[in-house]
């Protein structure tokens, strides 16, 4: 893994000088936000995607969709959707965002025109091959250089036949979910068929699976390993974003960090969101974990436990659990995540490299990580440009001096001015 290019001024991160007492409230989820537009921008008419999250992931699936020629207003706090007429050559930035990446494509082949995507540098490094692969075999035409990576153009011809499609989605369920998305507008349907280790992250596809059928959508997921969509209309759906369960995890990290107590405002009943499994994963680590009054409850235990933890459906949760594992009074591993070395960045190696510049007593797995109780001191814990490597700084940072973390704007991704909602909720104020 190469290192990352110095940030000047790494901001130190905050710790409080008693146990925390807070409220948090969290912006919009952008796994919903980002899947509520697609959906939208497919649908038979106009919508309104109410309380999104405005971050650079979803405002660059915003100004994929209004370059292909959807229109995305602001509405108030909401984005009123109008479906358009896709018949124009463009320019698709995806940056860092996995969504972008992988669900605009499958679309573009139902438009008339040109699409050209690429990224940020790193994005170019991230898995796409296997999705545009399907996508040939769907009747897509993509051209690629052979690379199976970004920068790829992909030419719609106004529809796209369909059918059935064999796909290795063990480097990520975004490529099963990316058309499952588009499949209900496809001449027969779509029905993807897995091959090949486990699909990580399966809340994600319970997650679109969910939201087709909101639309009217009919998906058959008997079957393991595979999801059959039928054609038909995309019903216009409003749909009401719900907080992003997995950037609780640092707030909920406070509590559990300082022997303290957050409330999460509006947390639902019940969610696909993979963030959800915190509650489980905190109570193992030693927690009181309660869901009251549409609110999470967490309170912090004077020592935090280890935990011996199969990570490979909450892969994204894993940054911010290792950093609570490095403050646990006994070892933990965490297995199943192999995934995540191609997230934004190589997560497992980079955990290890950070946690160790900090002294961690820290082994890296081919799928994980294990790490045992030691003495941690400050240094300056890199992000490798990944909003949750961020996350693991700054939680660190609750119980070890002179934590300083590089480039904490990169959280800009999912969570827009995350470093004033940290500083206000680790020395008092609540977080908007």
């Amino acid at each position: 893994m190469s290192e990352p290019a110095p940030v000047p001024d790494p901001w130190p991160a905050p710790r409080p000088d008693a146990p925390v007492d807070r409220v948090v409230r969290l912006p919009g989820s952008k796994s919903l936000t980002n899947r509520a537009l697609l959906l939208a921008a497919l649908a038979e008419g106009p919508s309104v995607v109410r309380r999104p999250l405005r971050s650079r992931d979803t405002l660059l699936m915003a100004a994929a969709l209004r370059a292909l020629g959807t229109g995305v207003e602001d509405h108030g706090d909401d984005w009123a959707v109008v479906p358009g007429a896709w018949d124009r050559d463009a320019e698709v930035d995806c940056g860092l965002a996995g969504t972008v990446m992988r669900f605009v494509p499958p679309v573009v082949g139902l438009a008339t025109g040109s699409v050209h995507f690429d990224g940020d540098p790193h994005m170019r490094q991230r898995p796409v091959g296997p999705m545009l692969a399907a996508l040939s075999a769907l009747g897509v035409r993509v051209d690629d250089g052979g690379r199976g990576a970004l920068p790829f153009t992909v030419a719609g011809a106004g529809s796209v036949p369909g059918g059935t499609v064999t796909i290795d989605a063990s480097a990520s369920s975004q490529f099963v979910s990316a058309l499952l998305l588009a499949g209900a507008r496809y001449d027969a349907g779509v029905d993807v068929r897995h091959v090949g280790k486990p699909v990580p992250s399966l809340p994600h596809i319970e997650m679109t699976v969910e939201m087709l059928r909101q639309h009217g959508v009919e998906v058959d997921d008997s079957d393991a390993n595979r999801w059959a969509v039928r054609p038909g209309p995309v019903a216009a759906v409003d749909h009401d974003i719900e907080p992003d369960l997995s950037n609780a995890a640092p707030f909920l990290a406070l509590a559990a960090a300082t022997g303290g107590r957050v409330r999460v405002t509006g947390w639902p009943e019940r969610t696909t969101q993979p963030g959800d499994e915190l509650r489980e994963i905190l109570t193992l680590m030693g927690c009181r974990v309660e869901h009251t009054g549409g609110d999470l409850v967490v309170e912090g235990p004077e020592r935090l436990d280890g935990v011996d933890l199969d990570l490979h459906d909450v892969g994204e949760l894993t940054p911010a659990v290792a950093a609570l594992c490095a403050l646990a009074g006994s070892p933990s591993h965490l297995r199943g995540v192999a995934h995540i070395r191609g997230h934004e960045t190589d997560r497992i190696t980079a955990l290890a490299t950070e946690l160790g510049r900090l002294g961690a007593d820290v082994t890296e797995r081919e799928d994980g990580l294990s790490i045992r109780p030691a003495t941690l001191h400050g240094a300056t814990f890199r992000t490798y440009a990944d909003h949750r490597m961020a996350h693991a700084g700054v939680i660190l940072g609750l119980a070890v001096d002179g934590v300083r973390v590089e480039d904490v704007a990169t959280t800009a991704k999912t969570f827009p001015d995350f470093a004033g909602a940290w500083s206000l909720a680790v020395h008092g104020g609540s977080p908007s």
